[in-house]
C-alpha cells in the first residue's frame, strides 16, 4: 500500500460546548453564498453554502470562482489562533462550507491550486452533524479511506497528500442535520 500523504485526525479538538458555540456563531455571522461552479464545462449551483474569509491578499481560485476574502471577525480569529498553536502552522484564509442536510455535498477534488503552494497544509474543523470524509488515491482508485468527521474534530492534511489523494464529502442516503466545516489554508499571493 502506498504511503504518500500525511493525514492526522483529532476527534476531540474542541469540547462539545465550544463546538456548539462556534456552530451557532458561524451559522448566524458568516456571510453565506451559493455560487455557481463550473465542472466539465457546465455551470451548476454549488451543492452547499460557502464563504471565503482571510487576509486581504488571500485571493483563491477554484471551480471557476475567484474568491475575494471577506474580513476576519473575532470568533474566526479565535479558532484560527487555536489551530495555529496546536498545529505549529500559520494560515491566512479559511473556506467555510455549510452542509445543510444529507443532500449537500462536496465532489472529488484535491486542494492543489497554485495559490496553495507545493505541499499545502489544510486544517479542517467540523462542527455539527458527523459526516463521512472519503479519501481515494489518485493512481490506485480502489484504495479508499473513510473518516467520520465528528463534531469538534480537527483533520490536518499536509506533505504530499494533495498530490496523491482526492477527497470528498458525499451525499448521504439517510437524513442528517447540518454541519459547518472550516478549512484553514495559507494562500501564497
Amino acid at each position: 500500500m502506498p504511503y504518500d500523504g500525511d493525514v492526522f485526525y483529532y476527534p476531540n479538538f474542541l469540547s462539545s460546548q465550544d463546538a456548539q458555540f462556534y456552530f451557532t456563531i458561524f451559522k448566524e455571522k458568516v456571510q453565506w453564498e451559493q455560487p455557481t461552479i463550473k465542472l466539465f464545462g457546465k455551470a451548476f449551483l454549488s451543492p452547499r453554502l460557502t464563504a471565503w474569509y482571510g487576509d486581504n491578499q488571500a485571493i483563491y481560485h477554484y471551480s471557476g470562482i475567484k474568491n475575494i476574502p471577506k474580513s476576519w471577525f473575532l470568533e474566526l480569529l479565535q479558532l484560527k489562533s487555536l489551530i495555529e498553536k496546536f498545529s505549529y502552522e500559520e494560515f491566512n484564509s479559511v473556506l467555510i462550507n455549510w452542509y445543510r442536510n444529507h443532500h449537500d455535498s462536496m465532489g472529488w477534488h484535491a486542494d492543489d491550486e497554485k495559490e496553495l503552494g507545493i505541499n499545502p497544509v489544510i486544517a479542517s474543523v467540523s462542527l455539527g452533524e458527523t459526516r463521512k470524509f472519503v479519501m481515494r488515491h489518485k493512481y490506485h482508485k480502489k484504495l479508499k479511506v473513510i473518516i467520520p468527521l465528528e463534531n469538534g474534530s480537527l483533520l490536518i492534511m499536509k506533505g504530499c497528500t494533495q498530490h496523491h489523494w482526492e477527497h470528498s464529502v458525499p451525499k448521504q442516503s439517510k437524513l442528517c442535520f447540518d454541519r459547518i466545516n472550516l478549512t484553514f489554508r495559507k494562500i501564497i499571493p
